[in-house]
């Protein structure tokens, strides 16, 4: 099967000509892994409100008509001024649906909620003109939900679960002959050791362990190749066997340096798109935190650019022939070794990541231009009209017609309705300037204040 791809870094695709009910609930990012999705919960902070995200970009991605977007919380009445009446944005029409609520989509678990405030909500969800349902992905409580509200699903629960899955896609690059990491597939739980024995004598000293599928640094653990003991969590094999891959760093067999871009996609039901080139922002156990595009280093190596074009496109193909249709991020391991680069893809994933969104507000805004996008976390909950008063009494407030500044895109609150994180975008010309204005965060957050993952 041919797919036309077309390429332009920096300039935005049509998205899709279709309008979308979305539900933007993070309880499918794991296709009906609990144990998984309870491991995220406790590790990312302000988890229900990670939806909010969408809200000023799902008009951009689907410009059918009217949208809906189904939330887990309400939204920050404050940051939708902001999207709203400073930046123009399109905003969707949205509906809360509590996660118990998206959970009790099962006649058996219906029962212990109000079933009356479900049925309405289906209601309200199923009289809305959309057609479609989309979703972070598309696993069976979707599809029962789609069903119910009488909507179809852009993908099937299969396409979407093939098309983020770590080990098809490692057999897929071996295939396709590309290079890929030194992996051993650990069967059970009991053939971890036999994996780390066999990378140690191949030099290994470090490894990691990676679920068929995670996100957000879930489902993927360090270990010593010489720990005489491993215990992984069983939701580590929910999907079947784990891939044990050797761990690269600099200093490891003559590497000078490590770097992590990331290819923004859009797989189309007629073409694919390549639409931005980004560098992944990780913490030291690799953990996505922010994006800056385009990646200060790529102009310093020569044909760099298009080995990952051409790695991403093939990746993209590999989505398509599998079915699969919507935004994706194909994200690489670029390794400088006596001079020369070598670039193998990490992982596909196939969704709204925490790419998308930045990258499709910087290039509706300032397109050819700098973004940095990082999870900036404070110990002082405040409210959300009150920071960005701050931020626009600083000169730092992105408006529209500047040539940079920083666009808030969402904050996470806590239960009183108070901001304890946000995720925040600076909009410039070149990354020197954005990465400057993050360095001088402080003189616009004079608060305690830390980076925080995705």
């Amino acid at each position: 099967m041919t797919v036309q791809t077309y390429i332009h870094p920096g300039e935005l695709p049509a998205f899709w000509d279709k309008s979308v009910v979305f539900f933007a609930n993070l309880m499918s990012m794991f296709f009906g892994n609990i144990e998984q999705m309870n491991q995220l919960n406790k590790e990312v902070s302000g988890a229900r409100t990670y939806g909010g995200r969408l809200i000023p970009v799902i008009d951009i991605l689907f410009q059918g008509g009217r949208n809906l977007l189904v939330l887990e919380k309400e939204p920050n009445e404050s940051i939708l001024n902001y999207q709203q009446g400073v930046l123009k944005l399109s905003l969707p029409n949205f509906v809360i649906l509590p996660r118990e609520f998206y959970e009790a989509i099962n006649e058996a678990n219906r029962t212990k909620h109000n079933p009356n405030e479900i049925e309405n909500l289906m209601g309200q969800i199923s009289s809305h003109p959309a057609i479609w349902t989309d979703g972070f992905v598309t696993d069976e409580r979707l599809v029962l939900w789609s069903r119910r509200v009488n909507k179809s699903p852009i993908n099937t629960e299969d396409e979407c679960r093939r098309a983020n899955n770590k080990l098809h896609l490692h057999n897929y690059l071996l295939e396709r002959g590309l290079p890929v990491f030194d992996t051993e597939v650990a069967v059970s739980p009991f053939d971890v050791k036999r994996c780390l024995k066999a990378l140690r004598a191949n030099g290994y000293e470090r490894a990691v362990a990676k679920s068929q599928i995670g996100a957000s640094g879930i489902g993927m653990i360090h270990l010593e190749t010489s720990m005489p003991e491993v215990e992984l969590p069983a939701y580590m094999f929910y999907e079947g066997p784990c891939l044990i891959q050797g761990w690269i760093c600099a200093g490891f067999q003559a590497i000078e340096s490590v770097d992590s871009p990331s290819v923004q996609l859009f797989v189309g039901d007629q073409s694919i798109h390549i639409y931005d080139i980004t560098e992944q922002i990780l913490s030291k156990d690799s953990i996505h935190e922010g994006n800056i595009a385009p990646p200060p280093y790529l102009e310093s190596y020569a044909g760099l650019e298009d080995e990952l074009i051409l790695q991403a496109a093939l990746a993209a193909e590999w989505l398509y022939t599998n079915g699969y249709r919507g935004t994706a991020s194909v994200d690489f391991l670029v390794v400088k070794r006596l001079g020369k680069f070598e670039v193998r893809i990490c992982e596909i994933n196939a969704r709204v990541t925490g790419a998308t969104y930045p990258s499709v507000l910087s290039r509706r805004f300032i397109p050819n231009g700098a973004w940095l996008m990082r999870n900036v976390k404070t110990d002082m909950p405040m409210e959300g009209e009150e920071l960005l008063k701050l931020i626009d009494g600083a000169g730092a407030l992105y408006h529209p017609g500047k040539s940079e500044g920083f666009l808030p895109i969402n904050f996470n609150l806590n239960e009183s309705g108070k901001v304890i994180k946000g995720q925040f975008l600076y909009l410039a010309k070149d990354t020197n300037t954005c990465i400057e204005a993050l360095e001088n965060l402080s003189a616009v957050l004079p608060m305690e204040w830390q980076y925080d993952r995705d």
